[in-house]
């Protein structure tokens, strides 16, 4: 819908700037026959070749204009290509689940943790991996999600770069069912990644409600 509107915007735009140059054009000429008129004299011996003159002086104008006209067509036509790329680069956004894995963990040392299931992914998520790398520099905002049988501990670890950005940590509660949530908005540079990390000694659970999640989006370039 924001990428219609912004179209429907261009083209309003190159429309009335043809008008406003094909105004400017006309009034140009109206002036040069004025200015014609207003020159001539009925005692001229001949008024034929005057008449050609100003044909030949308008054709070119007429000629000129044209070559600017196109000229600022085409300077438009690239800022308005310029815009697409720009829009097309910051769309970037992905969410992934776990999807029904089952019981992940526990390990005796930290593990990176891949979320297969695919909603949405304009290219910078590889669910191979569980990494995504910023394709634009800008702000961003992460938010992840863990279940866990309580029967054991749940650490989830929000990365950038193997630094942590932010955590969760569910610590026994017999065996019930437990939730974690966080997320953080975060400045990243081009090639950055992020991704998240299941803690040693923990587990992580999930099935097909997709309890388990990892999500992220751009919120402005910079």
């Amino acid at each position: 819908m924001q990428k219609n509107r912004k179209n429907k915007k261009m083209a309003t735009l190159m429309i009335v700037l043809g008008l406003s140059l094909f105004t400017l054009c006309v009034a140009e000429v109206l002036q040069l026959d004025r200015q014609a008129e207003d020159t001539g004299s009925p005692q001229s011996p001949s008024i034929e070749p005057a008449c050609h003159c100003g044909s030949q002086r308008l054709n070119n104008y007429l000629l000129n204009a044209l070559r600017g006209l196109e000229a600022k067509q085409r300077n438009t036509e690239k800022k308005l290509e310029d815009l697409r790329r720009e829009v097309q680069s910051n769309r970037v956004a992905f969410g992934a689940a776990m999807g029904n894995v089952g019981n992940i963990g526990p390990y005796n040392s930290e593990i990176t943790l891949t979320y297969r299931v695919v909603y949405s992914n304009t290219g910078s998520y590889n669910p191979s991996t569980g990494i995504f790398i910023a394709p634009v520099r800008g702000i961003y905002y992460f938010s992840f999600s863990g279940h866990n049988l309580s029967a054991r501990p749940m650490g989830l670890r929000l990365m950038k770069n193997g630094e942590q950005i932010a955590t969760v940590f569910n610590h026994l509660q017999g065996r019930r069912y437990e939730t974690a949530t966080n997320g953080m908005t975060v400045h990243l540079n081009v090639g950055d990644q992020v991704y998240m990390r299941l803690r040693e000694s923990t587990w992580i659970f999930d099935n097909l409600n997709n309890h388990s999640t990892f999500v992220g989006h751009l919120l402005f370039a910079l």
